[in-house]
């Protein structure tokens, strides 16, 4: 994040925002001024990529399905944006620490012992580490200590929008962030190489709310998809993982999706349609009880 605070000081903050007596490395500027960095710069992807998926990419199809909420985009949006300034406080805390140099991130790939061979590891090591480390943070959140109080907020969208994505209560958001911003403590990684992770993170977050069940074939039971996380948000107790389903399966909570065995959301949303279409002048079969099978989760949540 020094890189960034570097870049801000440089062409805004110390020309045109802070007086020049302030010194660039006191330490209260450099908590102001990442307090101000990361919580525009985490508004500015969750807009950004939550709106251009959700115009795009998600299937507004899915707006009909009886368990999509009233008003739930605007209520989704409103709750990232309320809780993503409280996540920033100790997120703003670790980036201070890695200004003030506690981390192992380095500039120059010289400075890898591996040189890009280093660089390219440290990104696959960094995607594993992070989701073993969410997914037990995420099991973790659905013990009965601590769900209805941080967890269950999230658990509000069944049928989540790509603007679902950052909608946590504000400890569940910073605690399944821990994994990223203790990586760079433990192991080497490339500053850059961490920014562009950074992004990765939060788009990816983003996708798997954004109901694109389409995986290729050979990826299906290995990648953690939309599919798998919209299973997730139905069913409760499975597909925990971030981006592999390599943990699920070893804590024993993977669940093949719906969505590829012809019973996810959208098949019953089609379901729904034909038996309208069928019905005496196409009316009663959309009244059915929301509760039923065919991609509505007999979940533990309510």
């Amino acid at each position: 994040m020094d890189l960034v605070l570097e870049a801000a000081d440089r062409h805004l903050l110390t020309p045109y925002v802070y007086p020049a007596g302030w010194p660039e490395g006191e330490p209260c500027r450099q908590l102001l001024s990442l307090f101000v960095i990361t919580n525009l710069g985490a508004l500015t992807l969750y807009l950004l990529f939550g709106t251009l998926s959700y115009y795009f990419i998600f299937d507004h199809e899915l707006k009909k399905h009886p368990q999509f909420l009233e008003n739930q985009v605007s209520r989704e949006i409103a709750y990232a944006v309320r809780s993503l300034p409280w996540i920033s406080v100790p997120t703003v805390a670790l980036f201070f620490a890695e200004v003030r140099g506690y981390s192992k991130l380095y500039d120059n790939i010289e400075d890898s012992p591996y040189g890009w061979s280093g660089v390219f590891l440290s990104m696959l090591s960094f995607l594993f580490f992070t989701d073993m480390g969410i997914y037990w943070i995420h099991r973790g959140l659905h013990h009965k200590l601590f769900y209805k109080r941080f967890h269950k907020p999230h658990h509000l969208w069944k049928i989540a929008t790509p603007f679902a994505s950052h909608a946590f209560h504000p400890v569940d958001g910073f605690m399944q962030s821990l994994p990223y911003h203790i990586y760079p403590f433990l192991f080497p990684l490339h500053k850059v190489t961490y920014l562009g992770l950074y992004i990765f993170v939060n788009v990816w977050t983003i996708s798997i709310h954004d109901g694109d069940y389409r995986v290729p074939r050979l990826l299906q039971h290995v990648i953690n998809g939309s599919a798998h996380h919209t299973d997730h948000h139905l069913y409760f107790d499975y597909n925990y993982g971030q981006y592999f389903t390599l943990w699920d399966k070893i804590g024993g909570s993977y669940k093949s999706p719906t969505s590829f065995e012809g019973k996810g959301p959208h098949d019953y949303l089609r379901k729904l349609r034909e038996k309208d279409a069928a019905a005496p002048n196409g009316i009663g079969a959309s009244k059915k009880d929301p509760g039923a099978s065919n991609g509505i989760g007999a979940s533990k949540t309510d």
